[in-house]
């Protein structure tokens, strides 16, 4: 728990950096079709610390519950705007496959598991992303699993540099399902 605590202290201080360097912005994540405005520096910086935090934490995430939950918040990320095009699902994928945690587990566990959720989702938004949701809720058990599942949402979501409102927004509502606070990860 201390190198989470420790961690967690390092990208508070980013953030605050982040926020420092950047003049006045108008706190949260703005309005009106930005796609991360002026935030976009700090939003890049937070998706590195994180990707560095996920990549330390490594061998402690290994649950077959972590897994679940990431594939089931990747395929909620990659559906956010309501839609997944072909071309979506394939990033998508290599960028699950590249993940250095994720690389804990066999690629057809992953690959298996994120298409289960976008088919559900595809098929019917709503109720796949309840489906999601609940295998996200799963991965509350356990605090250093709960923010790694975020941890890994936003890092998927911000590795095309485009953060977008339906992202955050899913971001969120992943927050309220695992009872964290989205401040905690600047959304």
């Amino acid at each position: 728990m201390a190198l989470f605590d420790r961690l967690k202290d390092q990208a508070k201080n980013l953030q605050q950096q982040a926020q420092g360097g950047r003049g006045t912005t108008t706190g949260g994540a703005g309005h009106g079709g930005s796609h991360g405005g002026s935030r976009g520096g700090s939003r890049a910086q937070l998706v590195g610390v994180l990707k560095t935090q996920l990549g330390s934490l490594k061998t402690e995430l290994k649950s077959g519950a972590y897994r679940d939950a990431s594939m089931a918040m990747c395929a909620l990320v990659a559906a956010a705007d309501g839609h997944v095009d072909a071309a979506e699902i394939q990033q998508m994928e290599s960028l699950i496959l590249g993940n250095e945690v994720l690389q804990n587990f066999p690629p057809e566990q992953l690959r298996t598991r994120f298409h289960k959720h976008v088919d559900q989702l595809t098929r019917n938004f709503p109720q796949g992303k309840t489906e999601a949701l609940q295998e996200i809720a799963k991965a509350a058990k356990k605090p250093t699993e709960a923010r790694a599942v975020i941890q890994t949402g936003i890092v998927i979501a911000g590795a095309d540099g485009h953060f977008s409102q339906a992202e955050q927004s899913i971001l969120r509502e992943a927050c309220a399902t695992l009872g964290l606070q989205p401040a905690e990860f600047q959304l």
